[in-house]
């Protein structure tokens, strides 16, 4: 990046700044903060501050224009000392990131940033679901990055104390590490016998369950030879047996629906195993786990610009996730209504602000959104 460029864009940080209300995080001030400058490189991070340090946080950031700014998961004694041990960790904020560089299926050198983005939403649907649903937290902030994905801040105090190994453990549960499919299997009572069935109320058991229903229940409306073809596609499932587990779905669906893996014979619990791995497969949030295992990380500042793109760091209500559309809503909107002269080196096709175009190398005067946007992604210069 060109020192006109860097000066530019630093410039217009600052008129952001000046006018934005930026949100501080819960006890602000047991946190260590820091923030990258706009020298040559980008690099650089102070850290080691604390907010008594920097001041009135949106005056700071008014006068500074810093491209990228960060604070702690971690509440510490002094966040401003010098090291971390002097700094008295008290306790952290479970944090989870999902980037879409990292994605399974996604290739940061051919996948279309707008793609890849809409990619990671999908994700960060499933992980949303596992803390509502699996762990029951509460207090979770939602956090598109600004960048490639998005932050999930939990902050139960249930969690708060927990070292990097439970956390280990958390990440282990949500990407299905190691899932132990046997113990997807308890015993129960019925009418004096003891029956193997599959845990239900909750977890992998219960996700495991609800493809044996939906599997169940299609089976049923398919003709026979539909039927036999869809189970014989599930792993370790022949002609023989499927036959027998469509006999059984048809003559005892009362068995599946309880989960009855003894039901049938041993076809029930291969199908059993088979959808264990699709739903492995389907259904885990490809977390970043280091960001989750540590306990001091420096995390994004929710309303603050994302130097790498100029779109803002932006906090989500729940029920602004589904349509959530980052390069049109995170967009500032004191970037709008002006065109600026750029000079475009990264040619091709662009996505933003809603509209789909192809840019052509060279000097051109774009709307003043745009340009920033490209100007932080390295695709163009400013131009006098």
């Amino acid at each position: 990046m060109e020192a006109r460029t860097r000066e530019y864009l630093e410039g217009r940080f600052g008129d952001y700044y000046r006018r934005a209300a930026v949100s501080l995080p819960p006890a602000s001030e047991r946190r260590e903060w820091g923030y990258i400058p706009w020298s040559a490189g980008g690099t650089t991070m102070v850290r080691h501050q604390s907010i008594l340090d920097l001041g009135d946080v949106s005056d700071f950031l008014a006068r500074t224009a810093p491209r990228h700014v960060y604070f702690s998961s971690a509440r510490f004694d002094d966040p401003g000392a010098g090291t971390m041990d002097e700094k008295g960790w008290r306790s952290a904020d479970l944090v989870f990131d999902l980037d879409a560089d990292h994605l399974p299926g996604v290739d940061p050198e051919t996948t279309p940033y707008a793609e890849m983005l809409a990619a990671c939403k999908e994700d960060l649907l499933k992980l949303l679901d596992f803390l509502d649903e699996d762990f029951d937290f509460r207090e979770t902030q939602v956090v598109f990055s600004g960048g490639r994905g998005y932050h999930v801040h939990v902050r139960d105090e249930s969690v708060r104390g927990l070292d990097s190994e439970a956390r280990r453990e958390i990440v282990d549960y949500v990407r299905a590490i190691d899932l132990d499919v046997e113990g997807l299997v308890g015993t129960e009572s019925n009418r004096g016998t003891t029956r193997r069935v599959l845990r239900r109320r909750g977890g992998w058991g219960a996700r495991v369950h609800d493809r044996l229903l939906t599997l169940a229940s299609d089976l049923r409306e398919m003709d026979e030879a539909s039927a036999l073809e869809r189970l014989q596609e599930l792993q370790g499932i022949g002609e023989g047996r499927a036959q027998t587990i469509l006999g059984q779905i048809h003559d005892n669906f009362d068995a599946i629906r309880e989960g009855n893996v003894e039901a049938g014979g041993p076809g029930t619990r291969i199908l059993v195993d088979a959808l264990a791995r699709e739903a492995v497969e389907a259904e885990t949030a490809p977390i970043d786990e280091p960001v989750t295992t540590d306990t001091k990380r420096l995390i994004r500042l929710p309303g603050s610009l994302h130097g790498g793109s100029s779109l803002r760091v932006k906090a989500l209500d729940r029920d602004e996730v589904d349509g959530f559309e980052p390069l049109e809503d995170a967009v500032v909107d004191r970037f709008r209504g002006n065109d600026i002269d750029v000079r475009v080196t990264d040619p091709g096709p662009v996505e933003f602000d809603g509209d789909s175009f192809t840019l052509s190398e060279g000097d051109q005067s774009l709307e003043e959104c745009l340009g920033v946007f490209l100007m932080a992604r390295g695709r163009a210069e400013k131009i006098r």
